[in-house]
């Protein structure tokens, strides 16, 4: 079975995002083993420097790269990214099961973003949109988008 991990920088707070975040969860485990992992994002103080920034993101970093399970096809959300439809996030992902690849690895990362090494480590950068979005919105957004993708690679209507 195709495996699927979800690497979110922070934890959900709010009841209600736990909550879509937990349904979607619950649905995408029809189609694959799913997980996600909650990572501690990296104390900043309340107005950092571009150095503080760069250190944060360079330990968050060193932690993501250790849970990015070996092997796995890997996607960063980040608004440089490319824009896909549903359709087409749908096909990239079953050409990647297609390719042998047996499991795949998303990031979202924290809110100051990602440590550019690891943006040079994926295999496609992906962006909701231009728009800025919450980072607990964009976890939910994530899951159900890879409900949607799997739900069109099975013929279901969930799409329609």
């Amino acid at each position: 079975m195709f495996s699927i991990t979800v690497l979110a920088m922070g934890k959900l707070k709010e009841k209600f995002y736990i909550q879509a975040a937990e349904e979607y969860a619950k649905r995408l485990g029809g189609f694959c083993k799913f997980q996600l992992l909650e990572l501690p994002e990296h104390r900043l103080p309340e107005d950092p420097s571009p150095a503080q920034i760069a250190e944060g993101l360079a330990r968050e970093g060193q932690l993501i790269r250790e849970k990015i399970p070996k092997g796995a096809w890997f996607c960063v959300l980040t608004p440089e990214g490319k824009s896909l439809s549903s359709e087409n996030f749908a096909r990239t992902l079953a050409e990647v099961k297609s390719a042998g690849r047996s499991s795949a690895c998303f990031l979202l990362g924290s809110s100051f973003g990602i440590a550019p090494e690891i943006k040079a480590l994926a295999d496609l950068r992906l962006s909701f949109s231009p728009m800025t979005f919450p980072h607990h919105l964009a976890r939910v957004m994530l899951l159900e988008q890879l409900y949607r993708a799997e739900s069109i690679q099975a013929g279901s209507k969930y799409h329609k």
